[in-house]
C-alpha cells in the first residue's frame, strides 16, 4: 500500500528534478549520490505542492491552475472556455497573482489561432492590448488600471495643446481600467492605420476642426471690404477721378 502511494510521488518528483535541476545522474556512479538527489528533489517538489490545495500537471511536469489554502488562484494557469450561445469557445494562458490576472495573457482560438495578447495589472487591463484575426493584426487598445487599494489616484494628462507636456488630475477609482491612450485599427493583414482614436480618461480627444474652404474665402473678402473702407477719403477720389485715364508708362526713350 505504501509503495502505492508513494510511487506517483517518486514519479512526479523525478520529472520535476530532470525539469528544474538538469542534473545528469550519469555523472554521479555512487548509489547514494543518485538517491539524495531524488530525495532533494520529493522535498522540493512536495514543498511546492503544499502551497496549492489543488493543482494540475503537465506532461513535463510543471504544476498549473494551483488554488491554495486561501481558495486563490496562484501561478501559471491554462483555461479553456466552452461554446456558449452562439460565442466560440478559446483557450487563454497567462498568470494570476492572489485571484487577480497579471501581466500578459494570450487568447487563442480552438484551433491554435492567436486571437489577443492582453496586459493586465491588479486583474484589470493596463497597457496595450492587441486583438488578431486570421489576417493578422485587427486593432490596439490602451488601457490604465488604477491600484484597487486606492481611493484616489494621480495620473499626469498630457496637454491638448501640448502632448510632451503633462499636467497631474486626480482621479477617483472607480474599480474599473480606463480607456487611456491611443485606440488603432488596422488595414486587414497590413500594418496601415485606418483609424485612430485618443483617450484620456476614458474621454475621446476631438481632434482640432480643420478650417472650411468658404469660410476662409469668406474671411478674405471680408478683410479685403475692410481695407477698401479704410482708405483715406482723398485716396479714395483720386482713385476714383483717375480711373478711367490712360496712364503713359515711361519706358526711357527720347523722342525727337
Amino acid at each position: 500500500m505504501l509503495n502505492l502511494l508513494l510511487k506517483p510521488l517518486y514519479i512526479v518528483g523525478r520529472a520535476w528534478y530532470y525539469r528544474h535541476i538538469s542534473i545528469n545522474f550519469t555523472q554521479f556512479n555512487h548509489p547514494d549520490m543518485k538517491l539524495m538527489f531524488l530525495l532533494a528533489a520529493l522535498i522540493g517538489c512536495h514543498a511546492a505542492f503544499a502551497q496549492c490545495q489543488t493543482y494540475k500537471l503537465t506532461r513535463t511536469g510543471d504544476t498549473i491552475n494551483c488554488v491554495d489554502k486561501n481558495n486563490l488562484k496562484q501561478g501559471k494557469w491554462v483555461v479553456h472556455v466552452d461554446p456558449l450561445r452562439g460565442n466560440p469557445g478559446y483557450d487563454e494562458e497567462g498568470e494570476f497573482k492572489d485571484d487577480n490576472k497579471e501581466g500578459i495573457w494570450r487568447r487563442y482560438s480552438t484551433m491554435g489561432d492567436l486571437l489577443a495578447i492582453e496586459s493586465y495589472k491588479w486583474g484589470k487591463k493596463n497597457g496595450v492590448c492587441q486583438y488578431y484575426t486570421i489576417a493578422g493584426l485587427e486593432r490596439e487598445e490602451s488601457w490604465l488600471a488604477m491600484d484597487p487599494k486606492k481611493k484616489y489616484d494621480t495620473i499626469d494628462v498630457p496637454r491638448l495643446d501640448d502632448p510632451n507636456t503633462y499636467d497631474p488630475v486626480v482621479v477617483e477609482n472607480s474599480g474599473k481600467s480606463y480607456k487611456h491612450g491611443s485606440w488603432k485599427w488596422y488595414r486587414p493583414g497590413s500594418n496601415t492605420i485606418v483609424r485612430n482614436e485618443i483617450y484620456v480618461l476614458n474621454k475621446l480627444q476631438e481632434p482640432e476642426p480643420k478650417p472650411d474652404a468658404a469660410a476662409a474665402d469668406s474671411t478674405a473678402a471680408a478683410k479685403k471690404e475692410e481695407q477698401k473702407k479704410a482708405k483715406p477719403k482723398e485716396v479714395a477720389e483720386y482713385e476714383k477721378k483717375n480711373s478711367g485715364k490712360t496712364r503713359k508708362v515711361r519706358d526711357g526713350r527720347v523722342g525727337y
